[in-house]
């Protein structure tokens, strides 16, 4: 059994990890300054309301909780955003975790899970995207997960951290038990626009370009269920902690995803079945920078850490983020 500190903990996926650390017997302490999370989604854990870009008050928190080992979350995460004001990016998603390897190093914690990207890749040059492929972000939300990954990877050379990246794919569903889901504001997300539309509590869908060169004419995700994304969080702690009592330095990435993928024209599919009604939407231009398919290479992630998603399938994502939609809107 140990202590984890959650940086992030009352958002999307932070959230979710917490619930499945409690379930696992873990103690989850969460740090979150609520600028985006939410203070309902806390509900397995104690909740700091504090900014990781506070160093002083972030080595309190370590003093008080005595954490084993930090999963960090907490970062701004909207491309488009980025590329207008990206001086929050940098700040959010760079300093705060130089801010965090200070906080770690001061409380002599030395395993990290580093919640990344697969924006870090950029425009791919090959498919599916292997873990070593090359590093060629193409805004500044993946140059900073870029960056904060650098210096993870410096900050281990340097003293005893040990971490694990974990690069995501899309992230999407919800909580089985309804209990916490995806709620951003703006909703920028495919699955839960596509929900909303059906549903008649949101605007129509924007379907932004139908002439890829894709089956449907529609791009290609890879889309991973976010209790599969906790799952692996987990798995990576004890692969850490393994690492920890070999007395090992390392900074190890992984990819998470499927390894296969779902188009626009599919998920809108899986919507109407789940929900019973047609998904409104409209053809939009394409969006610049979007490439017709992005899919993980996760074999590496299979191999060492020994975690395959379980939730994955596109009809179980889309009816868990179905049943959190009615649920958050009743």
């Amino acid at each position: 059994m140990s202590r984890v500190l959650v940086v992030g903990g009352a958002g999307y996926i932070g959230s979710h990890t917490c619930k499945a650390l409690a379930l696992q017997g873990h103690d989850a302490v969460v740090v979150d300054n609520l600028s985006e999370g939410h203070r309902e989604f806390v509900k397995w854990g104690p909740l700091h309301e504090l900014d990781v870009r506070d160093t002083h008050a972030l080595i309190d928190v370590f003093k008080k909780e005595a954490p084993q080992a930090v999963i960090h979350f907490a970062a701004s995460a909207y491309v488009g955003e980025s590329v207008e004001n990206p001086q929050k990016y940098y700040d959010n998603n760079f300093v705060g975790v130089l801010s965090l390897l200070e906080a770690m190093q001061a409380a002599q914690c030395h395993n990290l899970v580093f919640s990344s990207t697969c924006a870090v890749y950029g425009e791919p040059t090959s498919l599916p995207i292997a873990v070593d492929a090359p590093t060629d972000p193409i805004n500044p939300y993946g140059r900073s997960k870029l960056m904060a990954e650098q210096a993870i990877k410096d900050f281990a050379k340097a003293s005893s951290i040990r971490a694990v990246v974990l690069r995501y794919f899309n992230a999407a569903g919800c909580d089985f038990d309804a209990q916490i889901g995806e709620r951003h504001n703006p909703e920028t997300h495919l699955i839960p626009n596509a929900i909303n539309a059906a549903l008649g509590i949101g605007p129509e869908l924007q379907l932004f370009g139908d002439d890829y060169p894709t089956d449907d004419g529609t791009c290609v995700r890879d889309y991973i269920h976010v209790n599969d994304l906790a799952a692996a969080h987990i798995k990576a702690l004890a692969w850490l902690d393994a690492k920890d009592r070999a007395s090992e330095q390392c900074v190890s990435t992984f990819n998470l995803g499927t390894e296969s993928g779902f188009s626009i024209r599919q998920v809108i599919d899986a919507v109407e079945r789940a929900v019973g009604k047609r998904v409104p939407h409209t053809i939009c231009a394409r969006r610049p920078g979007d490439p017709p398919e992005l899919v993980a290479d996760s074999q590496q992630t299979q191999t060492s850490l020994g975690w395959v998603a379980q939730h994955s399938d596109i009809d179980s994502i889309v009816s868990s983020a179905v049943a959190w939609a009615r649920a958050d809107n009743s």
